[in-house]
């Protein structure tokens, strides 16, 4: 059983660094920023197992365009706790405590051909993808992220609305035809196969990704630079055209996900 609380001491606060530095290998925040923005607008979540820190959320209050939001700017969990559901529990947690704080809104990004990532985001958080950022953190040496840009998709959290609260989820593809066809190579990794105009016109299509894109990235590099480059471009088009991605549907027998987008004006947001 886990537990999942607002962390406001700042020996609670500092005690996050630790498991920044265990899941990202790097520097850690700065307890003077991170204690900062906890008392003013912002919001660190701490998990716990049997007492035992286990994972952080930090977020920080943003503007633009004359509305406030949070900026969900980091999540981390210890390796053991990994694909424990820990994820989707911490960001629920986030939601009730930005709701009791006033937000309707919380923002972050993620790398959109991260395909567990995408299925949290927009799946089964319902999170849209709203806008694509093109090598969004310049050039980064760590394991994830190294060698490719590090391209972004924006995910807005419209936690009031009824696309959140009420919208079903899809189960299936049946009846879009994607913008693109795939199949496995050799190694089992999906590959592009057949390529389609993108006709505007159309009210809904569909995004593959690779299922497991890290493993190709370190067996197959040049597959990787492949689906990293196609996607942007088909990406960019359909967020330029006012189009959202507002759901993700995985497809484990072809090791791909599906990418749903559709005009956000349709979106219940």
């Amino acid at each position: 059983m886990f537990q999942i609380k607002r962390l406001e001491d700042i020996a609670e606060i500092e005690s996050i660094q630790q498991i920044e530095k265990e899941v990202w290998n790097m520097s850690p925040i700065p307890i003077h920023q991170t204690y900062t923005a906890s008392h003013n607008g912002g919001l660190v979540l701490g998990a716990f197992h049997d007492h035992q820190l286990i994972g952080f959320q930090y977020s920080f209050p943003g503007y633009k365009d004359g509305r406030s939001y949070l900026c969900s700017h980091m999540l981390g969990i210890l390796p053991t706790y990994q694909k424990s559901g820990l994820g989707k529990k911490m960001k629920e947690a986030q939601r009730k405590y930005a709701l009791e704080m006033g937000y309707s809104l919380i923002v972050w990004t993620f790398d959109p051909l991260e395909s567990i990532n995408a299925y949290l985001n927009l799946h089964k958080l319902k999170g849209i993808g709203a806008a694509y950022l093109e090598n969004h953190y310049g050039k980064m040496k760590d394991s994830l992220n190294k060698g490719l840009p590090t391209d972004r998709l924006l995910v807005e959290w419209w936690i009031r609305s009824d696309h959140v609260c009420k919208a079903p989820n899809r189960e299936d593809i049946q009846g879009y035809k994607p913008v693109v066809e795939t199949k496995l190579d050799t190694f089992g990794f999906p590959t592009i196969s057949r390529e389609y105009e993108i006709n505007l016109k159309e009210d809904i299509f569909v995004v593959p990704i690779p299922e497991n894109f890290q493993q190709i990235k370190n067996k197959q590099p040049e597959l990787a630079k492949e689906w990293r480059y196609k996607t942007r471009k088909w990406f960019q088009i359909l967020c330029e055209n006012d189009f959202a991605a507002s759901d993700v549907i995985r497809n484990p027998e072809e090791r791909i996900s599906h990418y749903i987008f559709e005009k956000r004006e349709n979106l219940s947001i």
